[in-house]
């Protein structure tokens, strides 16, 4: 049989063409010639007949070279397989060469027989264990042929590690461990911060890197070895041009940030006024030459070159939202529209009982009620209903951050340059189905002898009411922000879905059905939480520096894990039920019925939620067509079992987690972990630039107090003179803005290679017919999809995505072209 190996091009390799004297290259250049590349073993299905396994046929391979339609290469072998082989089951490999490799696949007899790989293979030299890789055949462990099955254990073994030691950056271990790394003490005390995970603050795990404790703090770990270890397949620096969205944010973090640092050199300065803030559409700032060495490859859309002059400067794209009405920013009811087709579309609640009432203790923080009274609302409705009427018929909506901000209120306000209040927002839905503000409650709770301070704002045509008003919507949009980067984008998909990650690879062999249908949707998340727990999420990186809870940032993030997050509630359908959003009914479209009938996120997820479901049904029903068999698959049961008493163990005895029985119990887990890693995530993360890329409409932070909250007669009389100047010096400073902003175009854009979910068939999924067919579907259903929403923003009676200057809401749209374009669904958390 002859058999080809499919090796992508590396950088290195690149690198190689033009440079000399590389040791390993030299090697490895006299290998390929000689013809020992790889040393491959072909593994039979099938036992002896002393039911022994069948002795291995081997081979070596050598390059072909590179082919120049693929950019690939090619190393072709010969191997001498005897009639009585039987059916060939699984390849080993060992990379003779003195570097890694990466193979695509390998493939035996003109493509009868083929091993998908998508994997790096490490040297030899590094480590003298061969690689496994098995057929596009999937298998559940009970039906793994007798040949295999202790290969497959093998495999399996050999991605668990032993929890020991530090991991090299070659291995591909996947173990558990806490956020013990977000602080840095070596570098300065004040930068140590508390583990996340654990029973004072529980968390979902990361996974292990291994490296030393700190000798100031010996429960946190060092952060002096850089990069963080990732397993070496979740690491695409290398190979893929989605290294576009990795390279760029290492790029924005470690060269843009710094760059502004040195340029604002006053880091409380603020805008001076709004014509200020349009100049970093309009002129951008300046950098020196030493500046942007590499940056005008890595984000040309950031750094551009001044025409005839050798200068060049960071300018930032006008967002799209500013584009089509650059106003839009100050109308309530496109505040208010934001919640439903904006950024954070999973915080909107429907109002249920009333009074509004905390659930704190009003020992520690004073009066549990709200001071939104029936008068204030019926007052706002303006005699349209009483408060009674539009309770009953779901006319009242709220955006609550009273109750989780209000415990880190006194505490914040201790550190310079921010402040912080509980808010809640009252929303009323009108006749045109579009939702207007009624009133915003600001609380500070009990602090120094000082009383509990709370107030309730609303619109106005009064000047001095209407400027307290603009500056309440300001913090209302400073927690709005934090919640939506700390729980709705980070925690509820970047870090909840790492444990899955770990898990997946820890229990489902690489044959497992359910390993190759969960494959797609985590890919590189790892690498990417990496780049997040290196200058994003850590102390003193761009959250802690830019938004309003500061150094409490993520331990905000844990606080709400340990209150609110549920992996029941993580299903679109249970979301908008447990928010007042929905409610269930068998006669609707879904399953469910809409409180808000123009609600655009969940219309256009309901529609993805559907298709990843139907897809996962008739994936799952061809795997598994008894219930039985899913409760006696060994390696799914560990697997669950794993995600919840280890990965989330410390919600491990919450009785809300499913079971896992029978089909629909898989086909649920399933899809929610399918659901998180691509809508959840698209449509909380690809929209960031065109509605917070002008910070005035979604300011990050909000560094001062109200200005009726205690005045001094100083203070009341600045905002009386002036109170543009007291808006402005409450936004972010110019350091902040501009570094938040660098950041989101980053996380907005897509890679030149993005892995739109529906659009790639895997290579298992090919191989039997019946699940390419159920593929072909679901290809088509996201198809449809493109057509309906398309549809639906040009529907002039859906006022939440269409009208004069409206950003149309396509999130959700499956695909997209490269850049920041709004729009496309990933497979996966790849940025």
């Amino acid at each position: 049989m002859k058999g080809v190996i499919t090796v992508l091009p590396t950088i290195s390799d690149a690198l190689a063409q033009v440079t000399v004297g590389l040791v390993g290259t030299v090697a490895d250049s006299v290998t390929d010639l000689l013809g020992k590349s790889f040393l491959v073993e072909l593994v039979s299905n099938d036992l002896d007949s002393w039911g022994k396994e069948k002795k291995t046929v081997n081979a070596y391979a050598s390059c072909d070279g590179l082919d120049d339609a693929s950019k690939t290469y090619k190393f072709e072998f010969e191997i001498q397989v005897p009639d009585e082989f039987g059916d060939i089951g699984a390849i080993l490999v060992e990379n003779i060469r003195h570097k890694e490799a990466y193979i695509k696949d390998i493939v035996l007899d003109k493509g009868n027989v083929i091993f998908p790989c998508e994997s790096w293979v490490h040297s030899k030299y590094d480590n003298p264990d061969k690689r496994i890789f098995f057929t596009d055949k999937s298998y559940l462990p009970s039906e793994t042929p007798v040949g295999l099955k202790s290969l497959r254990e093998k495999d399996l073994e050999s991605l668990r590690g032993n929890g020991e030691g530090e991991r090299k950056p070659f291995e591909r271990i996947y173990d558990y461990d806490t956020y013990n790394d977000i602080g840095d003490p070596e570098s300065d005390i004040d930068l140590a911060r508390p583990v996340l995970g654990g029973k004072i603050n529980p968390y979902p795990r990361r996974c292990r890197t291994g490296r030393k404790m700190t000798s100031i703090e010996p429960w946190t770990e060092s952060r002096t070895l850089l990069p963080f270890y990732v397993p070496r397949d979740e690491d695409f620096s290398e190979i893929k041009a989605v290294t576009f969205g990795a390279t760029s944010l290492y790029s924005v973090l470690h060269s843009v940030i710094p760059m502004l640092e040195s340029r604002l050199t006053d880091p409380n300065k603020g805008f001076s006024s709004f014509k200020d803030i349009g100049s970093l559409y309009n002129e951008g700032v300046e950098m020196l030459p030493s500046d942007h060495n590499g940056l005008l490859s890595a984000i040309p859309r950031l750094v551009k070159t001044i025409a005839n002059n050798k200068k060049s400067v960071l300018q930032f794209e006008t967002p799209r939202m500013n584009e089509r009405d650059s106003l839009s920013w100050i109308r309530d009811e496109e505040f208010c529209r934001q919640t439903l087709a904006g950024l954070n579309p999973y915080s909107i609640q429907l109002v249920t009982e009333w009074p509004l009432m905390s659930k704190l203790d009003p020992k520690v923080y004073g009066p549990a009620e709200s001071a939104i009274t029936k008068e204030i609302v019926e007052q706002e409705i303006k005699g349209f209903m009483t408060l009674e009427e539009a309770l009953e018929q779901k006319k009242l909506f709220l955006l609550d951050y009273h109750d989780l901000l209000l415990p880190y209120v006194n505490i914040v306000r201790e550190l310079e340059g921010t402040t912080l209040y509980g808010s809640r927002t009252l929303m009323f839905l009108t006749e045109t189905g579009t939702l207007r503000p009624l009133a915003i409650e600001l609380t500070r709770p009990p602090n120094n002898g000082k009383p509990q301070w709370k107030h309730v704002y609303t619109p106005c045509d009064d000047a001095t009411d209407a400027w307290l008003w603009k500056l309440a919507k300001a913090h209302v949009l400073a927690h709005d922000s934090g919640h939506h980067q700390l729980i709705s984008h980070w925690l509820r998909t970047h870090c909840v879905t790492e444990p899955y990650i770990i898990a997946t690879n820890r229990h489902l062999s690489k044959m497992h059905p359910i390993q190759r249908l969960l494959c797609p949707h985590l890919r590189y998340t790892m690498e990417i939480n990496g780049l997040a727990r290196l200058a994003l999420i850590n102390a003193g990186g761009t959250i802690e520096t830019s938004f309003s809870l500061l150094k409490y940032s993520m331990q905000f993030s844990s606080y709400v894990y340990a209150q609110q997050w549920r992996f029941d509630h993580e299903a679109l359908p249970a979301d908008l039920i447990s928010r007042g959003m929905a409610v269930e009914d068998e006669s609707a479209p879904h399953g469910i019925k809409l409180t808000i009938q123009d609600y655009p996120f969940a219309n256009d997820g309901l529609l993805l939620w559907d298709a990843i479901t139907q897809w996962a049904t008739k994936y799952i029903n061809h795997y598994y067509p008894q219930p039985n068999l899913v409760e006696s698959d060994t390696e799914l049961q560990q697997w669950w079992t794993e995600i919840r008493t280890v990965g989330h163990g410390d919600k491990k005895d919450e009785p809300w987690w499913p079971q896992l029985k029978t089909q629909q119990d898989l086909i649920k887990i399933v899809t929610t972990i399918m659901w998180v890693s691509s809508g959840h995530h698209s449509a909380v993360n690809f929209g960031q630039y065109d509605f917070a890329g002008y910070f005035p409409n979604r300011p990050t932070i909000a560094r001062t107090k109200m200005p009726n909250e205690d005045p001094t007669p100083e203070e009341w009389e600045a905002f009386i003179s002036k109170p543009e100047d007291v808006l402005l010096d409450c936004f972010p400073t110019k350091i902040q803005a501009t570094k938040v902003m660098s950041v989101l175009d980053i996380l907005s854009s897509h890679s030149p290679d993005e892995e739109y979910i529906g659009t790639t068939m895997e290579a298992a999924w090919a191989a039997d017919p019946a699940i390419k067919a159920a593929f072909e579907e679901f290809r088509g259903g996201l198809k449809e999809l493109e057509g309906i929403i398309d549809s639906r923003n040009n529907d002039p009676n859906l006022r939440n995505r269409s009208g004069a200057g409206v950003v149309p809401y396509q999130l959700l749209k499956p695909f997209s072209e490269p850049g920041v374009t709004g729009m496309g669904v990933p497979y996966s958390i790849s940025i």
